[in-house]
């Protein structure tokens, strides 16, 4: 046995030990792929475990995330933050492995992956951060980012539509900087992929624009490491290195079955497979040979890192602005003073607008002030009014452009844009019509499970679209994205709170955050408080209010709110005292003290109504099981705006005839 093999083997029965002391995960992905994953880790990965968050750092991902057990057997031999006993609890309550790889960058743990196709898409973001922080930062003698992403895929992978459309963008972009080993085993858990996956998947990625290198056999060290050096030397297109692999490698009853993929070996053919492989070694334990060898790549990081940190200092001394910029983007710190500008931006505005076109105003602002704001839509950018003027358009013969053309391709939006934000240095924004959102739910969902700095713009936000009809007229869209933890979603009423929203989007440091917006030109709200001090920030605030306690109070977001006042000023006309609150983000209020909270929401007035176009279940939270939910409960229609709502009994005139019944005055 090699020095080489016995490295590979070390990590291939880590991760059958790991399997097996937990009776559950998948070993024959780490078996197969332990060959083709440690020549990249030993001899080209560019990575300080000293420094995880070395700035410079090759990007790794694994977007087979099934295979983690490998995962964590690298990471722990290469020196992380990742003891040998978190291998011995790997699934356990409170360990640090985990079934699937989740986000962690002090312990190497790129990005959180498991739902296939979602890391190939990761990797794309990654890889296009690196070349718009290189075309920004890099000078002629400084090459200060210079770094690739790789990222393994399986066949699964390769079948799921979110993997084909960022492929199909990166093909595009020519993103050369990415490499993708295609773990090319053949057996998915239903058995062999000719059940359902007989494409040529070389010719589809050639067609992409890709550089395909195919036919390696993945167990062969030598062949794998002249493919990655292949790979490296194009620098126009991306690469994919097509490698066969057996899964379940050296098991001799379960190698290349199905049966390998997600369940333990078991004791029996867990034994024999040492047998087969002649592995002597006990469980968990790692030959003295094979620790040094992990070492010298180790320290080859180790000393890379030091001759960067020189080469920056360097930089620094010639460029200091730039390397002053360049440090505060990759710590995420927006510059002093950014959102003066902001407040100022529609003082005395009195005419109705689209609170999309607030956004869009509001954006332009902030990115004269924040370089590291970059992002774009899926072909709707003139709709979703996210066009940054002056800005450029990053693109093959543009690396410095703030407009990325995403293309139709909204579930590949998402998840590039989560690649983005996990590479750091830069802050992106992405926007569709809020029914895509959608589309986009799985990388919506794992950037609120990472905490990652997202921004979504989600327009044409309710039954107000008109015209189009119910396929693409939100109506359960909203509440959805209020059910996503860590996601912030804020549902502006006019042109001072879509500013303000703005404000707290980029203000958070963790999670996501969604604006949701509207088509239709909505009135600016006569206030008689401000909101100039950040009520929006708060969640929910006192738009409208009585002398003395409310018998009554209305409850409204977005385009709704102005119906709420007109409906309070009939009350009001009536003899009733009606309060008005505007509630344009739910978790924001949820997060305020109880004192704030019963301020705006008296404990003793019982009687709420919610007006809102989407869905009602989840009103009664504030309304109380006495209060009413005005509401849309079913699909939209096709005609103007103003007829759907009123058909759909979203007016001034419904609200008061409930508010009377209410309140038994009717």
């Amino acid at each position: 046995m090699t020095l080489d093999e016995l490295c590979v083997n070390s990590l291939r029965f880590l991760s059958v030990d790991c399997v097996e002391k937990a009776r559950s995960g998948h070993p024959g992905a780490p078996m197969g792929m332990a060959a083709m994953v440690y020549t990249l880790w030993q001899k080209h990965l560019k990575h300080d475990p000293g420094d995880p968050s070395w700035p410079d750092r090759d990007r790794f991902v694994l977007s087979a995330g099934h295979a983690s057990a490998l995962l964590y057997s690298l990471l722990h031999v290469y020196g992380y933050s990742l003891p040998l006993e978190e291998l011995k609890s790997f699934r356990q309550l409170g360990s640090k492995t985990p079934g699937h790889p989740e986000y962690d960058r002090e312990m190497g743990i790129e990005t959180t992956t498991g739902p296939l196709g979602q890391g190939v898409a990761n990797a794309v973001g990654m890889a296009m951060a690196e070349r718009w922080l290189a075309g920004h930062f890099n000078r002629p003698g400084f090459e200060i980012i210079d770094h690739y992403t790789y990222v393994v895929a399986s066949d699964g992978d390769m079948m799921e539509g979110v993997a084909a459309e960022a492929a199909s963008f990166a093909g595009a972009q020519k993103l050369g900087r990415l490499i993708c080993l295609y773990d090319d085993n053949k057996i998915t858990i239903e058995g062999s992929t000719n059940l359902t996956f007989t494409e040529n998947v070389a010719a589809r990625f050639r067609a992409y624009g890709w550089h395909v290198i195919e036919d390696v056999d993945g167990l062969d060290i030598q062949a794998v490491d002249s493919a990655l050096k292949t790979a490296r030397e194009e620098s126009e297109k991306p690469s994919l290195i097509i490698c066969s692999t057996l899964i379940g490698y050296g098991s001799p009853g379960k190698a290349g079955t199905a049966s390998a993929h997600g369940e333990p070996l078991g004791q029996e053919e867990a034994q024999l497979t040492r047998q087969q492989l002649g592995w002597k070694y006990e469980p968990f334990e790692i030959p003295d040979e094979a620790s040094q060898q992990f070492n010298i790549a180790k320290e080859r990081g180790k000393h890379l890192n030091s001759k960067w940190s020189q080469l920056f200092k360097e930089y620094s001394t010639v460029y200091p602005g730039q390397a002053k910029e360049l440090t505060k983007c990759l710590e995420g710190e927006l510059p002093r003073g950014w959102s003066e500008g902001v407040k100022k931006l529609f003082e005395g505005e009195s005419k109705p607008a689209a609170t999309r076109e607030a956004s869009g105003i509001v954006l332009n602002a902030i990115a004269k002030n924040v370089n590291m704001l970059i992002g774009g839509s899926a072909d709707l950018a003139p709709s979703n009014k996210t066009i940054l003027k002056e800005k450029g358009h990053f693109s093959p013969g543009d690396r410095m452009g703030h407009n990325i053309h995403f293309g139709v391709r909204e579930h590949a939006m998402g998840a590039i844009a989560n690649g983005l934000s996990l590479h750091g240095g830069v802050l992106p924004y992405i926007a569709t019509f809020l029914i895509f959102s959608d589309y986009m739910r799985p990388p919506i969902r794992l950037a609120g499970i990472m905490g990652i700095r997202v921004i979504y713009i989600f327009t044409h936000d309710s039954i107000g679209l008109g015209e189009d009809g119910p396929t693409h007229q939100p109506v359960e869209q909203l509440m959805g994205l209020r059910l996503v933890p860590n996601l912030v979603t804020i549902r502006p009423a006019d042109n001072l709170e879509t500013a303000q929203a703005w404000e707290v989007a980029l203000n958070r440091q963790r999670g996501p955050t969604a604006l949701v917006l509207t088509r239709q030109k909505v009135p600016q709200i006569q206030h008689k408080v401000t909101k100039a001090e950040g009520a929006v920030a708060r969640g929910a605030y006192i738009v409208k209010d009585t002398e003395e306690m409310p018998e009554l109070i209305l409850i409204s977001t977005g385009s709704e709110v102005h119906i709420a006042l007109a409906a309070a000023g009939i009350l009001n006309d009536s003899g009733i005292d009606a309060r008005v609150v505007s509630m344009p983000s739910w978790e924001l209020f949820d997060s305020q003290d109880e004192e704030y909270r019963n301020k705006i929401f008296p404990p003793e007035v019982s009687a709420r109504i919610s007006i809102e176009a989407g869905v009602t279940s989840s009103w009664y939270k504030y309304i109380g099981e006495k209060g009413i939910a005005i509401g849309v409960d079913r699909y939209g229609l096709s005609a103007p705006w103003e007829e759907v709502y009123r058909h759909m009994g979203i007016t001034a005139s419904n609200i008061v005839k409930k508010a009377l019944k209410l309140l038994g005055k009717d």
